[in-house]
């Protein structure tokens, strides 16, 4: 927070304290008086004065709208913002409040395909057929798509060709240019979107065209009439909170004095991994929250990961899972050497500060979403914080629908054979016999 906030934020909580104890003393002055104010009482209306400049300026004061995060930017691209509600609470959002809201009709969509799959070509033409010709939206597509001899080979894909805007990743910066992202895949063409957009992200609708599909609850067997309903206006969001990850490099500090150029940040979707690398030796890992020193890591490596991540290579190192909607930061340790180094969570507000204990043995790698794998020296610190801007992900039912579909379709979360209720167990109970439960079923069986 800025000095001059905080110094505002002190003054309106004593304007509010003082406010509160003149204007009982003044309701004492009113009944003796009967409500007459004397000619010389002109302190009163000076403080109704002062109250209403100070209620001027809480106005512009900037209040966070999650709980210990930041308040998150609520437009994404040129179009995509969330509608507005007046129910909204002031420090926690509703969720069931993230709708979708256009306030100019979408034009040009950005649809991402999974590479490699020639599962993928047929609806990826089919949509983007759709989308020029019934929609009249202006198509971009990456580059390397159009170099795909299946895709060329196909009649339809040729005559819309040369219709697409195409984009080089790397080169080409989409920021502002895309109103809507479509993407037809798995759930890494989800991170793709997330690593294309490291500010605001335009809204993303996922259909699910790959293996584990967690984060993408479309099936695309209806796109026409989902698309044409999301395009409207009527969907659900969920932002998906993302990393913001600082690298702090030793050589660099001195010369980051002299420029003062800020320093490079990366924004993750799902987590960023610090492990020990090709080292035969345990990673030594000290870990900061807010300055304050919490304590080092000795195994394998550290997740630090956002509620959507949990899901990921977190609930593999034996992390609890966390609905994306929760404003958190998950620290996770990888093969502890410690039988009582369990995973925490921390609130989202926070900023940790990740770097090589000057006694380890080893350096430590980094990656972030699985990509940008990097070597963090001795000297060298990572600073992770969440961002203000989340990822928008347009929900096919709702928040908590989607959610744990999603974990009892791709994780299986909680199947377990039904026990049986004791109604079916009273032949056994009456009894008396040692006949095992599979005896009793054999019966029925014959008895039918």
């Amino acid at each position: 927070m800025r000095d001059e906030d905080l110094q505002l934020a002190r003054q309106m909580v004593a304007a509010a304290q003082t406010n509160s104890h003149s204007i009982s003393v003044e309701d004492d002055i009113d009944e003796a008086t009967g409500g007459i104010s004397s000619p010389g009482n002109s302190p009163r209306p000076l403080r109704r004065h002062r109250v209403l400049d100070l209620n001027e300026r809480r106005k512009q004061f900037r209040r966070t709208r999650s709980l210990n995060a930041p308040s998150p930017v609520q437009q994404f691209g040129p179009c995509g913002r969330i509608m507005t509600n007046s129910a909204m609470v002031m420090q926690i959002q509703d969720p069931a409040s993230q709708r979708l809201t256009w306030y100019k009709p979408p034009l040009t969509v950005l649809v991402i395909k999974k590479v490699s799959d020639a599962s993928v070509l047929a609806p990826f033409v089919q949509l983007v057929e759709w989308l020029l010709q019934e929609k009249n939206m202006v198509v971009w597509v990456e580059s390397a798509v159009l170099e795909d001899s299946l895709l060329n080979e196909d009649v339809k894909f040729k005559a819309i060709r040369d219709k697409l805007v195409t984009f080089k990743d790397g080169r080409d910066d989409l920021t502002d240019r895309i109103d809507f992202i479509v993407c037809l895949g798995g759930d890494g063409t989800l991170l793709y979107a997330s690593l294309l957009f490291q500010q605001s992200v335009p809204p993303v609708m996922a259909f699910h065209l790959g293996s584990l599909g967690f984060l993408t609850p479309f099936r695309f067997d209806n796109f026409q009439e989902q698309l044409t309903s999301v395009l409207e206006g009527h969907a659900a969001l969920t932002l998906r909170s993302r990393l913001r990850c600082v690298m702090h490099r030793k050589s660099e500090k001195r010369q980051l004095i002299h420029t003062e150029a800020p320093p490079n940040s990366i924004l993750v979707l799902n987590e960023v991994v610090i492990d020990r690398g090709p080292s035969p030796y345990l990673s030594n890992i000290d870990l900061f929250l807010d300055g304050k020193y919490i304590t080092s890591v000795q195994g394998d490596g550290l997740i630090v990961s956002t509620p959507t991540g949990s899901t990921a290579y977190a609930v593999a190192a034996g992390a609890s899972m966390i609905h994306p909607s929760v404003p958190a930061i998950m620290v996770t340790p990888i093969c502890p050497h410690s039988l009582s180094f369990r995973p925490i969570v921390v609130p989202a507000g926070v900023e940790l500060k990740i770097s090589v204990s000057p006694e380890s043995r080893n350096t430590s790698w980094v990656s972030f979403d699985g990509r940008n794998r990097q070597e963090l020296f001795h000297g060298d610190s990572l600073r992770v914080t969440t961002s203000i801007y989340p990822v928008p992900s347009i929900s096919a039912q709702d928040q908590i629908s989607d959610w744990f579909a999603s974990l009892a379709d791709g994780l299986h979360w909680n199947v377990r054979k039904r026990q049986k209720c004791l109604d079916e167990l009273s032949d056994l109970t009456a009894s008396g016999s040692e006949d095992t439960i599979d005896e009793i079923e054999n019966m029925k069986l014959y008895d039918n």
